[in-house]
């Protein structure tokens, strides 16, 4: 048994141990703790650029963020740095090819 067993008061009998995470693994979920700046931004960035314009800034970003965490290995943000990228580049991709279709169409 560990040192931090729960026993019963009426019968001594050894409580059963729920495996209850550590309260630095739970704060990363809810808080952005030990994540890199960059990583959050591109997260964020990646979210807005499904408005036109910030798809650009969101590829920026997060090439930047993925920068950040290759040079500090105990960050975290990969995974949001990444979105931003991916994501800033697809509606970044898809904004230009409706402008030169707009474009094609008013010249014509």
């Amino acid at each position: 048994m560990s040192d931090k067993a729960v026993f019963c008061v009426k019968c001594g009998a050894a409580a059963p141990q729920k495996n209850i995470p550590n309260s630095d693994e739970a704060l990363k979920f809810i808080i952005p703790v030990g994540r890199s700046g960059w990583a959050i931004a591109a997260g964020y960035l990646g979210l807005l650029s499904l408005l036109p314009l910030f798809g650009i800034f969101a590829v920026v970003i997060g090439v930047l963020a993925v920068r950040d965490i290759k040079r500090h290995p105990e960050r975290f943000g990969l995974g949001r740095a990444w979105f931003g990228i991916v994501m800033g580049a697809l509606t970044s991709l898809f904004y230009l090819t409706i402008f030169i279709l707009a474009f094609i169409c008013s010249s014509s």
